[in-house]
């Protein structure tokens, strides 16, 4: 059974920086893109980046110029999270999408505050 592992959450000031890892505990075969998503209290998930394993990246207006998304050869995949700020605040899930089974994390909380 696959799990994806994700670390990086934390506690961070506005204006700081974070970076998200999402790993999967095994091997997963026909990967075609790889996604960090967002949900904050009340709201709905929501899409914050994504990427294909062609390297063609996608971002939600609101992190545009702030944050990037990247993987390695291993399909672990990673967000780099800059200039952050209170409306960030949220549990962050991965997601890796394959046919026709979709993976997801657990969830890192990510709090921006001071």
């Amino acid at each position: 059974q696959v799990h994806l592992v994700e670390s990086g959450g934390g506690l961070v000031q506005p204006g700081g920086s974070l970076r998200l890892s999402c790993a999967a505990s095994t091997r997963i075969l026909g990967v075609y893109a790889m996604a960090w998503y967002r949900q904050a209290p009340g709201h709905e998930r929501e899409l914050v980046a994504s990427i294909t394993v062609g390297g063609s990246t996608d971002y939600g207006d609101s992190v545009k110029g702030r944050f990037s998304i990247s993987r390695d050869l291993k399909n672990t995949v990673y967000l780099q999270m800059n200039s952050l700020k209170p409306e960030d605040t949220a549990v962050y899930y991965c997601r890796i999408a394959t046919r026709p089974t979709d993976y997801w994390g657990q969830g890192t909380q990510v709090t921006v505050s001071s």
